[in-house]
């Protein structure tokens, strides 16, 4: 059953003597969302263990909670979130913080999609345990057994043999029965109001961490959320979703209806002081799902006037083989309607993508041309073999020297922007990790080449 959304604290821990269980977060800024959720869900928790929650922002301060807590509480838990790209950095800092606090009864925890697809990696990386899947009800009865991770779903760890111990997945619960961020904590973040997707796209972690299917906030819950967010003073309302078109929908088509209820819902509880924001950071739409009727929504309800609209790639041939469920003139018509509608549009574009032939590379550029000569914004990235996709087996982004040109004139021009060339160094890393951490019977071989011929 959903838990009551009504209270704020749970009584059992308003009088609490010392702690039994210390969670420390470390606290980035960029991975808040997840660690809110999880503090949302333990808000709500009734639970007999006397714990406390402290937020370590760096990797000192993390370090001296550790040594704090370590002497009194029966267990430290250290909880990490992180993802893939940040997994060798992250590592770096685990053993720094090792080498200034640590004790037997501590334990660093790592979750999100890193863990999720890689656990025994995680593990060799230093952490002691990984949590698989969704944290919510993880976290819930590691803090019932005061951290004791036996007989708990969705954890990977080693035993005193060193054998690794998997418990399976947790059960996934509708996402109305958790806190979309934490009123104890004062914790606020863009609401999820999707988790998982149909789109299954090959380069994606989302479908293959979550399933590929669409598990929605109901309205009402969404609205309980952002009444909250106005009573504390706090004016925007974004969102987190895989695609956000998609709300309301149990398959690949929008469901208009759901959108509108969702929007005109946020916009009253909002108030007039305040803005909705959809369909923009940190969210995107998909291009087949532009439409007149869609863009007026988001216009009508809405404080954006940018939209996120995935592309991926100007190839046909390379959408196909990405599974995208689009091809290359669904993105001209979602940008083209976009700005006749009066919205500033951002495509974003994944360079390198595995196979892509010369052709292919042409073809995305000659896309990101005219998509900017109609006045788009082209958000570049460098593929990137993510854990856990059907292409975490491919080799690294590789853009060559002509691309990287032509891509540079983009940017210079203000047509342009995006993390790509840092992303060709997460690339090679996170390539040479799947090489030293082979999955049985994966074949490299992810797109057939074309013929090598000079672009035009």
């Amino acid at each position: 059953m959903p838990v009551d959304i009504t209270a704020d604290t749970p009584d059992t821990i308003a009088a609490m003597e010392a702690a039994e269980l210390v969670l420390v977060l470390r606290y980035r800024k960029a991975v808040t969302y997840g660690l809110h959720v999880l503090l949302g869900a333990l808000e709500t928790h009734q639970t007999s263990t006397r714990y406390e929650v402290r937020f370590g922002d760096t990797p000192e301060t993390t370090a001296a909670h550790i040594r704090d807590a370590a002497t009194t509480a029966t267990r430290v838990l250290v909880l990490w979130s992180f993802y893939s790209p940040d997994a060798h950095a992250l590592a770096r800092e685990l053993a720094e913080i090792r080498a200034l606090a640590d004790a037997p009864n501590v334990t660093h925890v790592a979750g999100g999609v890193h863990a999720t697809a890689e656990p025994v990696q995680t593990l060799d990386a230093g952490w002691d345990i990984a949590a698989v899947g969704e944290g919510e009800t993880t976290l819930l009865h590691l803090v019932d057994a005061v951290g004791d991770p036996a007989g708990i779903t969705g954890l990977v760890y080693r035993d005193d043999t060193g054998a690794v111990v998997r418990t399976g997945r947790p059960l996934r619960r509708p996402l109305d029965d958790f806190r979309g961020f934490s009123l104890r904590w004062d914790r606020f973040n863009a609401l999820e109001i999707t988790r998982g997707c149909v789109f299954s796209c090959r380069f994606c972690q989302t479908p293959f961490m979550f399933s590929a299917k669409f598990r929605h906030r109901s309205v009402a819950n969404v609205r309980w959320h952002v009444d909250r967010m106005r009573a504390r003073g706090l004016r925007d309302v974004r969102f987190i979703t895989p695609t956000a078109l998609s709300y309301g929908s149990q398959t690949e088509e929008p469901n208009l209806d759901a959108v509108e209820e969702l929007l005109a819902s946020c916009k009253e509880g909002i108030g007039p002081n305040g803005r909705v924001f959809f369909g923009s950071f940190p969210s995107e739409i998909r291009p087949e799902h532009v439409s007149r009727a869609a863009l007026r929504l988001v216009r009508k309800y809405c404080a954006n006037n940018n939209i996120i609209v995935g592309a991926q790639s100007g190839s046909d041939r390379v959408l196909d083989a990405a599974k995208r469920g689009h091809g290359v003139e669904e993105v001209k018509r979602a940008a083209r309607l976009g700005i006749e509608e009066g919205f500033r549009i951002n495509v974003d574009m994944i360079f390198g993508m595995p196979g892509e032939s010369e052709q292919d590379v042409a073809d995305s550029l000659r896309l990101a041309g005219e998509l900017a000569e109609v006045g788009a914004r082209i958000h570049a990235h460098t593929f990137m073999p993510l854990p856990g996709t059907p292409w975490r087996d491919a080799p690294p982004g590789d853009v060559d020297p002509e691309t990287i040109r032509q891509v540079d004139r983009l940017s210079q021009r203000g047509a342009l922007y995006g993390h790509w060339q840092k992303q060709r160094e997460h690339a090679t890393r996170l390539a040479a990790a799947a090489e030293a951490y082979p999955r049985p019977g994966r074949s490299r071989t992810i797109l057939p080449q074309l013929p090598r011929t000079e672009a035009p």
